[in-house]
């Protein structure tokens, strides 16, 4: 599944290959806010029982709190409007399994993420990567489920990892004068959508909100 997620990506970039290296590229770094959303928030999977345990396990509820992130990205103006982007992203979220008469499972779920957007500037600013520009793409998603039966901090004793496709949507304003460097703010969602399947045992869905602030030169 690695495999394909970043073949899936390739041609975005090699098809603009020599477009981008004729462009001025403009790049940027920010630090990022993980609000999880829909089952990555909370997923409660029900009562069964279990024969090691000889004992009916209750019904568990699994939840993520805000994580943070950072991203540094390459955004290569194709003309007026519309730039390519390279996103190189990571994130680290903390949450808790629980269950009535049960000890309380630590998790951990951490990312990175290889991605490729396209950016459209209404107002004709991309080759300044000034004002107002939405922001659509797709991304391989490289992610770590990990969860710690004691010290949350020490004692991860139980990992998942997992490989797989994501798209990612937003709206973003860079703020600044046509030169140097200016302040950028960035809203986009982000869905799981491989390798989500409840059936073959895969986790759910890494979907969240991501609010960044960051430079761009």
């Amino acid at each position: 599944m690695r495999r394909a997620s970043s073949l899936f990506l390739l041609p975005l970039v090699l098809a603009s290959g020599s477009a981008l290296m004729a462009q001025s590229p403009h790049m940027g770094f920010s630090l990022n806010l993980i609000s999880p959303t829909g089952a990555f928030a909370s997923t409660s999977y029900p009562a069964y029982y279990s024969l090691s345990a000889a004992r009916t396990i209750p019904t568990q509820k699994e939840t993520y709190d805000v994580g943070l992130g950072g991203s540094f990205t390459v955004s290569f103006p194709m003309d007026r409007n519309l730039a390519i982007r390279l996103n190189l992203s990571g994130s680290a979220e903390n949450g808790t399994n629980r269950a009535a008469g049960e000890t309380s499972i630590n998790l951990r779920h951490s990312q990175f993420n290889l991605g490729g957007d396209l950016q459209i500037f209404p107002q004709g600013t991309a080759f300044r990567h000034r004002g107002l520009y939405f922001v659509a793409g797709l991304s391989a998603d490289f992610e770590q489920f990990d969860r710690s039966f004691g010290d949350p901090l020490y004692d991860y004793t139980d990992t998942t990892r997992k490989s797989r496709l994501g798209a990612n949507a937003g709206i973003g304003h860079s703020f600044g004068y046509d030169s140097g460097m200016r302040f950028t703010l960035e809203a986009t969602f982000h869905k799981t959508i491989t390798g989500n399947s409840a059936s073959a045992g895969d986790p759910p869905s890494t979907d969240f909100l991501k609010v960044g602030f960051g430079w761009v030169f």
